[in-house]
């Protein structure tokens, strides 16, 4: 699954399943994201360690759920991971994804080359609905996902509280391989169904 393009600063990106010594700037880029999505002095207790992304990443490829990272001259730009919309068997077809940039890439092409990577992997493991949830805020991601062909599917009202305000997160949503067209013959675990 590894790919290379190259972007307007000439320098090729390397898109590639992640590795374990991907983690500390993977956690870098996250951290930096969500330290920046609050204010000050608003703690996030829930950030990974180390060793709890290496377990995640670990846990999600043995399922055969794509972990990507982008990088450029070998430095991590990027990263997208899928995981199940829902635990219940019912929506076994469906996905969630994330896509971090680091924050002096953004805008310059490394979320596209994720989000392409991500919906390939996951329409070639028989997946067939993928789910994202943005800020509604965040013009450019919004704008990122429709350039790929997800659709506004709901808005989930004030479910944010940041910087005095509340805000509103948009659910988007797209088809995979043959979407609902067709059903499916198999999960996307690989195993039959029925």
């Amino acid at each position: 699954m590894s790919s290379t393009q190259t972007l307007a600063d000439a320098r090729p990106i390397l898109v590639r399943p992640s590795r374990d010594d991907d983690v500390e700037a993977m956690l870098a880029i996250y951290r930096h994201h969500i330290r920046h999505g609050v204010e000050d002095g608003v703690e996030d207790s829930g950030a990974p360690e180390p060793d709890d992304l290496r377990d995640r990443r670990k846990n999600l490829r043995s399922r055969r759920f794509p972990h990507i990272v982008a990088t450029q001259e070998g430095v991590v730009v990027g990263y997208a991971y899928v995981v199940l919309f829902r635990k219940r068997p019912a929506y076994r077809f469906t996905v969630k994804h994330s896509i971090y940039v680091r924050q002096d890439r953004l805008g310059r092409g490394v979320g596209g080359l994720l989000m392409q990577a991500v919906i390939d992997a996951c329409a070639a493991a028989g997946f067939r609905q993928m789910i994202g949830y943005i800020d509604a805020d965040n013009a450019p991601s919004l704008g990122l996902h429709q350039k790929f062909g997800f659709v506004r599917v709901g808005l989930l009202p004030g479910v944010a509280y940041r910087y005095g305000r509340w805000a509103d997160t948009v659910m988007v949503q797209r088809a995979l391989g043959p979407g609902t067209t067709t059903a499916p013959t198999a999960s996307a675990s690989g195993k039959r169904s029925s």
